[in-house]
């Protein structure tokens, strides 16, 4: 596995390969998850790279970027059993060489849901992934949809800046409890953790009682449910149009799906569930 650290001496290598490149941006503290998103991209192309950055300018809570498993080496070692090609493993300094102050309109995708409760995080996502595609310009770019609105936002972003690269969702892993695969996961506690395991069971719940026609019915459950756990303070819980987020509509829109973000003790989890 080739590593970089410079956008100039990654150019300069992929630009002497003549293959489809599949590319999988993380912030590290690789799982897998993560590993799932490198075999579906090795599937897809003929060399992957895989960038490690943690963004700064996504975090809206400075103690959340603080405290973000930071895990180089033992990430480079997944990688490599995975059989990542390159690694691209650039510093602050390197990808914000000045302020980036470019602002983003993704409408009523940056107001809803992650876009109301982390204010001008999809912003800074929209930064970090429009260099990291300026960089690496794949052919193909694999995320994960536990991320669901970001994927959105994603595709958003690169129709707008008219990048030729083609965004491929992949599905949700989980733990043996359920729980959907997070870097943040490890930060949890025992006690945490073993609460946290109720928020795939309250979306299976969400997904048994819903008849296409009950959304309201549904998330007043849900959001009683979430109440009676200890450790948990929601942000959201809602069920949209899994299309492009807007309020479901049983009589028009074909496929709802459930969202969820709650802290558990200090760490913020997300999961989704498609309904239908």
């Amino acid at each position: 596995m080739h590593v970089f650290g410079h956008i100039s001496d990654l150019q300069g290598f992929l630009s002497a390969q003549n293959k489809i490149i599949g590319f999988v941006p993380t912030m590290g503290a690789l799982h897998t998850g993560h590993v799932s998103l490198i075999k579906e991209a090795k599937a897809q192309s003929g060399l992957v790279v895989c960038s490690i950055f943690v963004n700064p300018t996504q975090f809206n809570d400075k103690k959340d970027l603080e405290r973000y498993p930071r895990t180089f080496e033992a990430d480079a070692a997944l990688l490599r059993e995975a059989g990542c090609d390159v690694l691209f493993a650039p510093s602050v300094e390197e990808m914000y060489p000045e302020v980036d102050t470019r602002k983003f309109d993704f409408g009523f995708l940056d107001r809803t849901l992650d876009g109301a409760f982390r204010p001008g995080h999809f912003n800074g996502v929209a930064q970090i992934v429009s260099k990291l595609f300026e960089a690496v310009k794949p052919h193909k770019a694999f995320f994960g949809q536990k991320d669901y609105q970001q994927v959105l936002v994603v595709k958003e972003l690169v129709k707008q800046l008219k990048m030729q690269v083609e965004i491929i969702p992949c599905p949700i892993l989980r733990d043996p409890d359920g729980l959907a695969m997070s870097s943040r996961n490890v930060l949890l506690t025992k006690e945490e953790r073993e609460q946290a395991a109720a928020i795939p069971k309250l979306m299976q719940e969400a997904k048994a009682m819903f008849n296409g026609r009950n959304a309201a019915e549904v998330k007043k459950h849900v959001e009683n449910r979430i109440a009676s756990i200890p450790l948990f303070k929601p942000d959201y819980f809602e069920i949209r149009n899994a299309e492009d987020l807007s309020e479901f509509d049983p009589a028009k829109d074909r496929q709802a799906i459930a969202l969820i973000a709650v802290f558990c003790g200090r760490i913020r989890l997300i999961d989704n569930l498609l309904l239908q």
